[in-house]
């Protein structure tokens, strides 16, 4: 009979003791050391990322047994359950004498609705694998008190970047050139140079009244002739084509016009750059007879002299007739003031094209391009670059319709998303049409950015090339922005300092080096910020951060009393903040948010 009681008592006595070693297992868990770096946590790049390390009390393990720690975030009503660190008896043989020990690292996507107060939470659970009913759990202990979600002050930079528009609306002057032959050793003009085709359209030019500013006239001769001879004739044909002009200037009756004209004349005396460029032009000789002649030329010696050395070639004489004929001329160059548009005919002209009042035609696609800069409007520009897509479809009308778009909902927030989709869907057929403009991807970058779309914005913002100094400042902003969002702060404080000088670029250049731990630097780039714009409130809590973290209560006082004064939302924020978790029962802190 005995045996028969030992026989049935001893699986409860089994059962008993299984389930005391869970409990003393339970028991001991308050004994355990579980540290989290960053304590409270963070979030960096839309993520939350720390490491826990458990280290359980020695005896605590028993045999065959196991002990979990799950993992819980817990804000308002809901929680993100974590993966479990398991402790397995079987893995850790000395856990009688040794403390069993392990690390885990742990990331979980942040939500907005995580900004509301937290606990980081774990639980202690033993159990034995061979009886999976027998289960002892610890009360759930809180080990990080919430998520400081500072890099989330990151204000959006957006930048409109516009394609040049090919339009020159300075003072473009224009060169006419015409050339007058002379007889050997004669200055005056033939009848039958003016009969010329090139007479006749120099008498047309003068007819026709062209606002001229200069008339520059070069007399020169061929290399025949001694100094004075040679110096006399370029001066005279020089001086005898502006006598002409003057005549025909009379004859057309320029009156005070001709005033303004500033005739230059130019003799060129004893020079042979114009007989080598008609002798390398000249097809009558060889190349090796050329070489006869340059080598004479180079050899140096008086100009006289040279002349009489070429004329021992035996080609001297058919150069004489048909090279020389050539230099005996007055070569005229008439500077005339480029015909254009007036700016307020531009803009006329382009608004009734807008409104269907006059042809596309009326104005050239650079000038209905430019016309678009005139106006403040962004509705009328919209409209001027809708019109220009129409015309010519090419890749910078259709990027600059899509930059007014960005600019419109950087006007007007409430219209980001719509104005987004619009300028995405012209930056598209822009960078289908020329895919390496820096322009384009510059602009897609600010409208991923609208869109919340950090990494594609990044990626366009790293082919954004070939931008003008002031584009690049802008576009840095953007850039600035973007990396702070995507946690490469060191990447945006260099970005920052290269950017637009707005409040909202020194603040993220300031927030930038917050993050980077770089407190003094920043809480100067939040002061910039509040220079630059003095009712910036969120400049003023930023900078309290940092005064927090560089361990300056009067510094965190004094800005969060001026951030509130500016905003009083920040009160609650500040006072949920764990920023200044290590100030909220200072009475001067608590003082400032009164």
């Amino acid at each position: 009979m005995k045996k028969l009681l030992y026989a049935f008592l001893l699986p409860g006595l089994i059962a008993t003791s299984g389930c005391n070693s869970l409990k003393q297992m339970t028991n001991l868990a308050d004994e355990q050391d579980l540290q989290v770096s960053p304590n409270p946590l963070e979030v960096h790049a839309d993520t939350v990322t720390f490491d826990m390390s458990v280290n359980l009390p020695v005896k605590m393990l028993k045999k065959e047994n196991v002990y979990t720690v799950n993992t819980f975030y817990k804000y308002g009503q809901q929680e993100v359950t974590l993966e479990p660190i398991e402790f397995r008896a079987t893995d850790y043989p000395n856990a009688s004498t040794e403390q069993p020990r392990q690390s885990k690292s742990f990331s979980f996507a942040y939500t907005d609705a995580m900004s509301q107060p937290g606990s980081l939470e774990v639980q202690g659970v033993a159990t034995n694998p061979a009886k999976p009913d027998k289960v002892e759990e610890t009360p759930r202990m809180p080990v990080a008190p919430g998520i400081i979600t500072t890099s989330k002050l990151a204000q959006p930079a957006f930048y409109a970047v516009y394609a040049d528009h090919g339009y020159n609306n300075q003072e473009e002057l224009v060169p006419t050139r015409i050339d007058f032959f002379f007889d050997q050793g004669r200055s005056a003009l033939k009848s039958s140079e003016k009969r010329s085709e090139r007479g006749k359209e120099f008498e047309g030019f003068i007819a026709d009244k062209n606002v001229t500013k200069t008339v520059s006239i070069t007399g020169t001769h061929s290399p025949e002739g001694t100094e004075t001879i040679n110096s006399n004739l370029s001066e005279d044909r020089a001086a005898v084509i502006e006598k002409y002009y003057r005549a025909q200037m009379k004859r057309y009756d320029y009156k005070g016009m001709a005033d303004s004209i500033n005739f230059i004349l130019k003799p060129v005396i004893q020079d042979w750059n114009d007989f080598k460029n008609a002798l390398a032009e000249y097809e009558g000789i060889t190349s090796e007879e050329k070489s006869e002649y340059l080598n004479i030329i180079n050899g140096g010696g008086a100009f006289i002299d040279t002349e009489k050395q070429l004329k021992s070639l035996p080609t001297y004489k058919k150069v004489f007739n048909e090279v020389y004929p050539g230099l005996r001329s007055a070569k005229t160059e008439i500077l005339t003031v480029k015909e254009k548009k007036t700016d307020a005919e531009i803009s006329v002209l382009a608004k009734q094209i807008t409104q269907n009042q006059a042809s596309a035609d009326t104005l050239s696609e650079q000038e209905l391009m430019y016309a678009a800069t005139l106006t403040p409007s962004l509705e009328e520009k919209a409209a001027i670059y809708e019109a220009a897509t129409k015309k010519s479809g090419s890749w910078n009308a259709h990027n600059n319709l899509g930059a007014v778009y960005i600019a419109m909902a950087i006007e007007n927030p409430s219209t980001a998303s719509s104005n987004g989709s619009k300028a995405k869907a012209q930056l598209d057929i822009a960078a289908n049409k020329n895919a390496s403009a820096g322009q384009v991807h510059a602009n897609l970058a600010s409208v991923y950015l609208l869109q919340g779309n950090y990494v594609k914005a990044n990626s366009e913002l790293n082919q954004a090339s070939g931008l003008s100094s002031d584009d690049n400042q802008g576009v840095n902003g953007v850039k600035g922005a973007v990396q702070i969002m995507l946690a490469d702060y060191a990447g945006a404080v260099r970005s920052e300092s290269s950017a637009s000088e707005t409040a909202v670029n020194s603040f993220n250049k300031g927030l930038a080096q917050l993050l980077n731990k770089d407190y003094q630097n920043a809480i100067n780039s939040f002061n910039e910020a509040t220079s630059q714009d003095e009712n910036f409130a969120l400049a003023y809590y930023a900078a309290a951060v940092a005064q927090a973290r560089a361990n300056n209560l009067q510094g965190v006082v004094d800005s969060l009393k001026t951030a509130v004064g500016k905003d009083p939302e920040l009160k609650s924020k500040a006072l949920n903040d764990l920023e200044f978790r290590n100030y909220v029962a200072n009475e001067l802190f608590t003082a400032a948010l009164r």
